[in-house]
């Protein structure tokens, strides 16, 4: 294996360097330099790491292997970038030894970790408890280490938006030039119509912001973000009162709404449209869906829910019954119609299973709700 590596890689790398030095792999170089290249060069002693690492590199790129150098650090590839030019000619002896040595070193890697906090958070997450994660991020943004930029894009929008908000108008384009256009372009159709005019002509100043500049604005918002003690409860509270009233009894729903819009009308009214109902099926499910939600539930819960239906809920029945299959409705019409004494608290529930169904279907991404607004 290591002939075979020593005898391919001596004439590639012999091949690639003549046609590099001679102006055939690349652009012409003066007869002067010429010259002085092929003049007799001694070769240094002894390689220092650095300087192996820059013969690899340079086998590699001659190989046509491409390579994502940017995320090393700057000062590693100002290094890097004088080593390749300080080297200038190695001999085929020299270049086969580093090619072993290299290839012997990652042959001995038994385990690799990840370069940074960020990497051992990610490596992490789900093993350690969010304060301790928060705490250790908070840490190395006071330190001004870790990529603050890919902390900030894997936030939600809601917190991004918030900091759009608040921040100036120059921040606001730094930080939408950051993201990725699908969410930049959310991001900005939320914002009042004013800020988001000014926002997206700052967009158009960003020109010359030097890489510096930028990661600062990054370790800023990041550490604003980092710095808001972790919620106790992942759903604000709007849709938390409306998911307990989803399930809640009619008239015990419509007593706490009306109760709340004597205390708080604003909220009231935010809680209404975060609830959703049986009644409310219609104008918020798409019809095309309908067979996904019959599919996810028992056909004998199905039938109760139907065949219970009535007044108002009767339409949600016909609505539900008229986007399936024919046969399939007839059967369920004909089941329901020969439906045996139930109870009205039975009946409830099964309407509340169908509720259910919708919501574990729209949590799994196989249904989208409409909302109110559309």
């Amino acid at each position: 294996m290591t002939t075979c590596l020593r005898s391919r890689t001596e004439v590639r790398v012999s091949t690639a360097v003549a046609l590099g030095r001679l102006g055939l792999g690349g652009q012409p170089i003066a007869q002067g330099e010429l010259v002085e290249e092929l003049r007799p060069r001694r070769m240094p002693p002894r390689l220092t790491r650095r300087q192996k690492a820059a013969v690899i590199v340079r086998l590699l790129l001659a190989e046509g292997v491409p390579l994502s150098l940017e995320t090393l650090p700057d000062d590693l590839q100002a290094d890097l970038t004088q080593e390749l030019t300080g080297l200038r000619l190695v001999d085929r002896e020299t270049l086969v030894s580093v090619i072993e040595e290299f290839a012997g070193e990652l042959e001995a890697v038994g385990l690799s970790f990840p370069n940074g906090i960020d990497g051992a958070l990610s490596l992490l997450n789900g093993h350690i408890s969010t304060g301790a994660a928060n705490r250790l991020r908070r840490m190395a943004a006071a330190a001004g280490e870790g990529d603050a930029w890919s902390r900030i894009i894997a936030r939600e929008n809601k917190e991004l938006l918030t900091l759009l908000e608040q921040e100036s108008v120059e921040v606001g384009a730094v930080l939408l030039s950051k993201l990725g256009v699908t969410k930049a372009a959310e991001l900005l159709g939320k914002l009042p119509g004013d800020k988001a005019r000014r926002i997206a002509y700052a967009v158009s100043l960003t020109e010359d912001v030097d890489p510096e500049t930028v990661r600062r604005i990054g370790l800023s918002l990041a550490s604003q973000l980092e710095a808001r003690p972790p919620r106790a409860f992942p759903k604000p509270p709007v849709e938390r009162v409306g998911a307990i009233l989803n399930f809640a009894p009619d008239e015990k729903r419509e007593e706490v709404l009306e109760g709340l819009r004597e205390t708080d009308a604003d909220f009231a009214e935010r809680v209404r449209r975060a609830i959703f109902t049986f009644r409310n099926i219609p104008e918020r499910v798409e019809a095309r869906d309908i067979a996904k939600i019959t599919r996810a539930m028992e056909q004998r819960v199905l039938v109760l829910a139907l065949g219970s239906a009535q007044g108002d809920d009767q339409i949600v029945a016909d609505f539900i019954l008229d986007n399936m299959s024919q046969r399939m409705a007839a059967a369920l019409r004909e089941e329901a119609a020969n439906l045996p004494r139930y109870r009205e608290k039975d009946a409830e529930a099964a309407r509340a299973a169908v509720i259910e169904a919708i919501r574990n279907l729209e949590a799994d991404g196989e249904l989208t709700l409409i909302t109110p607004e559309d």
